[in-house]
């Protein structure tokens, strides 16, 4: 595979003072900048992050209901998203290695085949133990797909079209959340809610059709594979963790501090994907249809938000666009979980500027944490670090639930605010990575 002409997105963009517009150029250059191959690849790793969003909020939106049918307290409620986080962890540091040593594509399709098939049993468990078990083996599938995903459409684009065209992958998480919203507004609008739950799970079956297209349509960037094979550690999982030498950095420090900054953003990121639905039905007394509204606003803002942080990511800076939003996300929460009773109207409002900031953060860690290990340690490197922080991030959501009994869910929320502040710390210990080519 290594005599593949590369894709046109390595060598095609216009340089510094060359007078021809590039193929990079125009709102959508960057997609045209990935080329054939580079187009399928996004088109894969889009679908693929959206249902993987959309089997994740199966549960969140059925949360309230699950309750009430098992008889659940806020901590043992809190402990499904937790065990699915940290057992992600697992997931994506194996997807990562198996994306190194077989390819992005095969460890993709693997990752999918596995939250959709797990995703479906959960909604035949029959009691809250085994959910639980359920739930935890979706994990394993959903902790990887986002990193390989990412690393497969990073290993096509451009330095200089990388953040925002990654930024577009990540915004198919709000894809998918809108449309686990409006399944669960028609679920739970039409069936009883000791069945409609169970429904939710059955259709995260959707996945199996991706894998089938993906089979035949997507393959790994040319010159990533040959990369690949031309190293003689690839997907060794030691490798992320050697100290620097002389002559010789080392990834031991850009590990530990690409932990501590995931861990810190999606802690205050799932605080919020897990306990929001919750917060507008117990603590502002919405309805089912009501409640989807709101997240309308607030998913909205989300999509919004990951498209523009993909653009501020390639403007700005990796570095830059983090510690941005980190700031912004912190102060959204604070006001979100301190509206007046009653002022349900602000509610709304401030749904949009929530969504926007908590996942506008995001859009640079695609492009930022490919950009940081070599090749062929790439998927293992991205999928330990961007997982791993998942793992540990997943105490707050937690941590919430057994705040809620005393502080309730409003004031127990706030709690996210100091994930933000850990992922504003980790950039210390980071350097900035825009425009550093892949190869």
């Amino acid at each position: 595979m290594s005599s593949t002409p590369p894709p046109q997105a390595l060598t095609t963009d216009a340089r510094p003072g060359q007078g021809e517009p590039s193929i990079g150029d125009g709102a959508f250059g960057w997609l045209r900048a990935l080329g054939p191959r580079g187009r399928r690849a996004f088109a894969g790793a889009f679908g693929g992050y959206a249902l993987d969003s959309y089997d994740y909020f199966t549960l969140p939106l059925s949360m309230v209901a699950l309750a009430a049918y098992f008889g659940l307290d806020s901590g043992q409620t809190g402990l499904f998203t937790t065990v699915t986080l940290v057992v992600s962890a697992v997931g994506g540091a194996l997807a990562g290695v198996l994306a190194d040593r077989i390819g992005r594509v095969k460890a993709l399709m693997i990752t999918v085949v596995t939250y959709a098939v797990f995703t479906v049993a959960c909604g035949f468990a029959p009691n809250y133990e085994t959910l639980l078990v359920f739930r935890a083996l979706q994990g394993l599938g959903f902790g990887g797909e986002w990193a390989v995903g990412a690393i497969l459409v990073a290993e096509y684009a451009s330095a200089r079209h990388r953040g925002r065209t990654l930024g577009v992958i990540q915004s198919s998480w709000a894809v998918g959340w809108a449309l686990a919203a409006v399944v669960y507004t028609l679920v739970f609008s039409f069936l009883d809610e000791g069945l409609a739950w169970r429904v939710m799970f059955w259709t995260g079956a959707l996945p199996a059709l991706l894998v089938v297209w993906m089979r035949r349509r997507v393959q790994d960037a040319p010159e990533a594979v040959a990369a690949r094979e031309r190293s003689p550690r690839k997907g060794a999982f030691a490798a992320v963790f050697t100290p620097g030498r002389p002559g010789e950095p080392g990834l031991l420090r850009t590990t530990l501090f690409a932990v501590l900054l995931s861990t810190g953003v999606q802690g205050g990121y799932y605080t919020l994907a897990t306990w929001v639905p919750t917060y507008l039905k117990t603590e502002r007394d919405l309805s089912v249809v009501g409640t989807g509204g709101y997240l309308t606003f607030l998913i909205s803002g989300a999509f919004a938000g990951y498209l523009t942080g993909g653009y501020l990511t390639d403007r700005l800076g990796r570095r830059r666009n983090i510690w941005l939003f980190a700031l912004l996300s912190a102060v959204c929460i604070l006001a979100y979980a301190n509206v007046p009773g009653g002022a349900d109207t602000l509610v709304l409002v401030l749904g949009f500027p929530l969504g926007f900031c908590m996942s506008a953060i995001f859009s640079g860690f695609g492009s930022f944490l490919s950009e940081l290990y070599p090749t062929a340690v790439r998927g293992t490197g991205q999928g330990f670090t961007y997982n791993t922080g998942r793992a540990v991030g997943a105490v707050f959501p937690t941590t919430v639930g057994f705040l809620a009994d005393s502080w309730g869910v409003g004031g127990a929320l706030v709690f996210g605010a100091v994930g933000y502040g850990l992922a504003a710390l980790a950039l210390l210990g980071l350097p900035e990575t825009r425009g550093k080519e892949l190869g």
